[in-house]
């Protein structure tokens, strides 16, 4: 259901399938007070033609590409063009990631040697990136395309197959790997996504769920920072400006 459009704290939110939800990253954003408005338009929903309701933007991801000269991905392209000529709060995750590098004028394409990432790969921040916050080591994937850093945004994370991971390009971020995927999500999708586990570069299930075990802490723990960052709420906005007259104490 959509999230009642006069809320100040109102976040667009952008899925790509019936059963698509928004996960760990929804659970965290309504815990800090937002409402989310979800809107699927690959399944005809329509997307709003102002952000004047909507404090933010998050794009998913989904198993169609940036590339695809459907409806909704052009749609979709236009959506991430507006929202970063209004400066709005967004981000874009896995194939959003790819919709806004696209919007940007970057570029979208599969490994050279037809590698996927599917399961938990290395993250190494960048000087840029570290700067901003600690990042996890590990990362949970699943995509067989990655994006080039287009011109003017700034790279925050690198990956050893897919070298570009993140990337900040003013208010708008992407990230080409999932933390909003809790162990139910991630079970579900080995059992759905089993048949794709022989593709080059592929994890199989197994790997998959320990990696849960060794590596969901350090990304949850990242996740609260980088949301933070992204999507400030008022009381947030306020404490910054005091901290700021106060000489940053």
């Amino acid at each position: 259901m959509a999230a009642p459009e006069d809320d100040p704290r109102t976040l667009l939110v952008v899925l790509h399938q019936e059963r698509s939800t928004p996960g760990r990253v929804g659970e965290r954003l309504k815990a800090r007070g937002f409402a989310l408005d979800v809107r699927r338009p690959a399944l005809g929903d329509p997307l709003p033609d102002t952000f004047a309701h909507h404090a933010g933007l998050l794009v998913f991801g989904g198993p169609m590409s940036a590339n695809d000269d459907s409806d909704f991905i052009r749609a979709e392209t236009r959506l991430m063009e507006r929202a970063l000529a209004a400066d709005l709060p967004t981000l874009g995750i896995c194939l959003g990631a790819q919709i806004l590098a696209r919007a940007l004028g970057g570029q979208v394409a599969p490994h050279a040697e037809g590698i996927c990432e599917m399961g938990y790969y290395p993250l190494r921040a960048t000087a840029a990136g570290a700067a901003l916050m600690p990042w996890p080591g590990h990362v949970y994937h699943w995509h067989t395309e990655g994006f080039d850093v287009p011109a003017g945004a700034e790279l925050l994370a690198t990956g050893t197959v897919f070298p570009n991971q993140a990337f900040r390009a003013g208010a708008a971020w992407g990230v080409q790997f999932h933390p909003e995927v809790t162990r139910e999500m991630m079970v579900t999708w080995i059992e759905r996504g089993a048949h794709r586990f022989s593709r080059k570069g592929a994890q199989p299930g197994e790997a998959h769920l320990a990696g849960w075990a060794l590596h969901d802490g350090a990304v949850v723990s990242w996740l609260d920072a980088f949301l933070a960052t992204i999507f400030a709420t008022e009381e947030e906005d306020g404490r910054a400006i005091a901290l700021d007259e106060n000489g940053g104490i």
